[in-house]
């Protein structure tokens, strides 16, 4: 009897630290891309609004490390993170393919493309000719803006390539290069909201290709496997989310602020209402993909030789996970 008391005096002592030391099934992860911007309000809407939690989820929102989201969704050390399309298809295209899926569109048509201050006369893609642009030195990069002119009659070749990674989009292109490539949303309504005249032009509207999904939420492939349930709650509450920011632009920036309160509360606001429309756009519901559209970016890359080798129609992401 006393050695029995014993073992179950130690099974006592022993139980709660291992009930303390268990991994919470429902906890998620989510890696951001950059810091928080508008392009990240509606996941800090549903954990605000309680979104998440309402569902027995516990997220986090964390921001990324050096090499990226996809790295840390990849390694299974995050569940979802924040991704574009064209970075995306590099990994996609390897032998071995980054284990991660596009699960969410976040905003559903292409808002980046070319921005300069009103003097330079940078109307079109063409007019880039003789001007100098700040490049990552990617080649998808280089290749879109190049098409790109070279639709409109214009000459890659004579544009002034000046390796760079711009932080500050104003002082660039007022102080030391003359087109930056930007993100309307954020960038291009800065410069608005400072009272900076430009001149911007959309590559979406210079070729349907172009029109590709950035950003995108990406979950990690063996996570989707083995927890589908939880990947649909998360993207159930984050739709929500969205859905919050869609009807409720200037709420949802205070939301954000509250969150990030380093943000410039006139940028956040102006973004937050450029962006209310958007989200959605078009599309049938939030986060949704048009595949046509995705694998129509994709089959550019390939006959371009911008990738190793084809990806084929419809890998890479999934409309699955959403709300019905």
């Amino acid at each position: 009897m006393k050695k029995v008391i014993a073992i179950l005096l130690c099974a006592l002592m022993v139980f709660p630290f291992y009930a303390c030391g268990k991994k919470d099934e429902n906890e998620i992860t989510v890696v951001l891309d950059w810091t928080p911007n508008t392009n990240h309000t509606g996941l800090y809407v549903a954990l605000e609004k309680g979104y998440y939690k309402d569902l027995g989820l516990n997220v986090k929102i964390e921001q990324p490390p050096e090499d990226g989201a996809a790295a840390l969704v990849a390694s299974g050390k995050a569940q979802f993170g924040v991704d574009f399309q064209d970075y995306l298809a590099p990994a996609f295209s390897k032998d071995d393919p980054l284990p991660v899926t596009a699960v969410a569109a976040i905003i559903q048509h292409n808002t980046s493309g070319i921005i300069s201050t009103k003097d330079k006369g940078i109307k079109e893609a063409k007019d880039l000719e003789g001007h100098s642009y700040a490049t990552w030195e990617l080649p998808i990069e280089q290749s879109i803006i190049a098409d790109s002119m070279k639709k409109q009659g214009g000459d890659f070749s004579k544009v002034e390539l000046i390796p760079s990674t711009v932080t500050d989009t104003m002082t660039a292109i007022k102080e030391s290069v003359d087109s930056v490539w930007i993100y309307y949303a954020w960038d291009g309504v800065a410069c608005d909201v400072k009272g900076l005249d430009t001149n911007y032009f959309a590559f979406k509207d210079i070729d349907p290709a172009f029109d590709y999904y950035t950003p995108v939420l990406i979950a990690n492939n063996d996570f989707l496997k083995d927890s589908p349930e939880l990947a649909k709650k998360f993207l159930e509450a984050t739709t929500k989310g969205y859905e919050y920011c869609v009807k409720n632009p200037e709420k949802a920036a205070d939301i954000l602020l509250d969150a990030a309160p380093e943000l410039d509360r006139d940028i956040v606001t102006a973004s937050q209402k450029y962006l209310a429309d958007k989200y959605i756009d078009d599309a049938k519901r939030w986060g949704e993909f048009d595949a046509k559209r995705w694998n129509g970016f994709f089959d550019y890359l390939s006959e371009n030789k911008l990738i190793e080798k084809e990806i084929a129609d419809n890998y890479g992401f999934s409309n699955d996970y959403l709300p019905k």
